[in-house]
């Protein structure tokens, strides 16, 4: 990363198998971020589709061939504007995937699926095999989907590809943002620090008519693990925040504050040995 990225995180409300209206409200956050001045901009987890952990979200599952997905190459292309857009995706196995895709400004389009999947969803969703990092205009990031912030060996993976940012959207219900924040603060900051990169998270809010409601928060972390900028309203809205590449190399040029390259991966794939002392 040797230049600076505004970068927009959505709060929205994601009604489950309200495809149309919420690929409008898409519309409306992307034109939102871009007259703000943001080069990409980040919405929570499955916001087209609607979150969902029952059965029934299969129904409302949609294709990357399919028409959604062609509008939403338009918008990207129309707006400048690099999209991370979340979804649940019907396979061509006919499988579903909780998944999240990257649509730059030129149109290409790449995708993750989601890794670790939260327990109920285990019933409704396939996970994920391949851990891919985008590369777009010189910011090179990840995307992990809210339980798989749990899991620090993602981040690492990722911080080996050289990451700069990791994108975190979640559709995480229960509580009020503050709550959600503070319970948030127990592990992102921890993702920031170690890997020395930019952690982005955003959460659905309001009710999705699927028996979730949403605290609606998000938050940006800095690679020393502070916090640049949070949104905990509740309601609806962008949250901005500035990536500053001084801030990156900052912590990545300071032998005691980039602790990434000293580590000793092949020590960690030792198995422990147990010294019994009784």
């Amino acid at each position: 990363m040797k230049i600076d990225f505004r970068i927009a995180a959505v709060v929205c409300r994601c009604p489950v198998g309200q495809v149309a209206r919420n690929l409008e409200r898409t519309r409306h956050w992307a034109f939102r971020a871009r007259q703000s001045g943001a080069a990409i901009v980040c919405f929570p987890e499955m916001n087209l589709t609607g979150y969902s952990n029952r059965e029934q979200i299969a129904e409302h599952a949609i294709s990357v061939e399919g028409p959604e997905v062609e509008a939403l190459r338009r918008l990207a292309v129309d707006e400048e504007i690099c999209l991370l857009v979340g979804f649940a995706e019907k396979a061509r196995d006919k499988r579903v995937y909780a998944c999240h895709m990257v649509i730059a400004p030129s149109g290409q389009t790449g995708i993750y699926r989601k890794l670790q999947l939260a327990p109920p969803e285990m019933e409704h969703f396939i996970p994920g095999e391949s851990l891919p990092v985008f590369n777009w205009s010189g910011l090179r990031f990840g995307i992990q989907l809210c339980y798989d912030a749990h899991f620090p060996e993602i981040a690492t993976r990722m911080a080996e590809a050289e990451a700069d940012v990791i994108f975190i959207p979640h559709a995480s219900p229960r509580g009020v943002a503050q709550d959600k924040h503070q319970s948030w603060m127990r592990h992102l900051p921890a993702r920031a620090f170690d890997n020395g990169l930019f952690v982005v998270a955003c959460n659905q809010t309001g009710e999705n008519g699927n028996g979730l409601t949403f605290p609606g928060n998000a938050v940006v972390f800095s690679p020393s693990g502070e916090i640049i900028a949070k949104r905990l309203s509740g309601s609806s809205g962008l949250l901005l925040a500035d990536l500053k590449a001084d801030q990156l190399h900052h912590v990545r040029n300071h032998r005691m504050r980039y602790f990434f390259p000293n580590r000793r991966p092949g020590l960690y794939q030792q198995q422990p040995r147990i010294n019994e002392l009784d």
